[in-house]
């Protein structure tokens, strides 16, 4: 479904190319100060423009229609609205029956019998991610209100089509859309001021949430935590942490709740779906194999504008959890 948590939820709405898209959050606290400019530094982290992502540019200014009353939130549900004023929805047209390769078009078509709206992406794009950075601005509000500001939620592009290298990054990318191809990417997030104690295992372990609500992502791949994967090829004394703590490898988390330590995970991004490259792909109309060449604007690695958003799903997380 649509909507995430229990004690503070989190319900996203809209099409990428319909009238607006949104958020409605439930179980914020009262008297929480909170105008439209506290939106806006995250919004800006994630706006496009910037080489490598697509030149599709919103205003993408929120619109609060309930649960704010003279600057504080009043214990209503808030809805915030983005309106989509810069959608070319023509340049879907051609691909009613010929879905792109990597896209949810086929899937979602079979799944609400073609009644799904298909332009953009529908509800499957990733601009439904702006709702989600919208409602991490409310979820670290709320998350300090209760255990002080202390909290520090810090994700970063680690690593772009493989390169680690940041100075190498501009010219991959010039590259790679010179080439009409696309890139993903490594998010790492470092959660440090959490107290010891959170996590409800089993099914609703620290783990278990995040990678959750982390998977809601559009374009999410794989996610670790720590150590990760490299654990696997560890031996026990290299893995395990000593107290007090002289590494993290299990990233902050045993059991399945926090240990005091800071909170550590890393998420892959895969390439951007959309490439101007001729692909293959069947018109499902016909049952014929077609050549396909996707119109619109897409980013070259969409992976770029994905830190914010991570530490949004987190906030989320921690705001239902404590």
């Amino acid at each position: 479904m649509n909507t995430f948590g229990r004690n503070f939820r989190v319900q996203v709405f809209g099409e990428s190319h319909g009238e607006a898209i949104g958020v409605v959050v439930d179980g914020v606290k009262a008297g929480i100060p909170l105008c439209k400019e506290d939106f806006m530094n995250d919004i800006l982290r994630r706006k496009s423009g910037a080489m490598g992502t697509t030149p599709r540019i919103e205003s993408d200014e929120p619109e609060i229609l309930s649960g704010v009353f003279e600057g504080h939130t009043t214990g209503a549900p808030i809805a915030i609205i983005f309106r989509n004023l810069n959608a070319r929805s023509g340049d879907y047209n051609a691909l009613k029956d010929v879905p792109r390769p990597g896209h949810a078009d086929y899937a979602a078509s079979v799944k609400f019998e073609g009644f799904n709206d298909p332009r953009g992406g529908g509800h499957f794009s990733g601009r439904l991610t702006l709702p989600l950075v919208a409602a991490g601005v409310i979820a670290k509000k709320q998350f300090c209100s209760s255990v002080g500001s202390g909290l520090e939620i810090k994700a970063e592009l680690k690593e772009i089509g493989g390169e680690t290298n940041k100075d190498r990054w501009a010219a991959l990318l010039e590259n790679t859309a010179h080439e009409g191809d696309s890139l993903g990417g490594i998010v790492e997030c470092l959660i440090a001021g959490i107290p010891a104690g959170l996590g409800e295992p089993f099914f609703d372990s620290v783990e278990s949430l995040i990678s959750h609500a982390v998977f809601s992502i559009p374009g999410v791949r794989g996610i670790e935590f720590g150590d990760g994967f490299a654990a696997s090829r560890m031996k026990g004394s290299e893995h395990n942490d000593v107290f007090p703590l002289t590494k993290n490898g299990a990233g902050g988390i045993n059991g399945g709740i926090t240990n005091g330590a800071p909170i550590v995970f890393r998420v892959a991004f895969k390439p951007t779906s959309s490439i101007a490259k001729t692909q293959k792909t069947l018109n499902v109309k016909t049952g014929e194999a077609v050549d396909l060449n996707v119109p619109g604007r897409h980013d070259t690695c969409f992976a770029l504008r994905t830190p914010v958003i991570v530490e949004a799903v987190a906030a989320i997380v921690l705001a239902n959890l404590i």
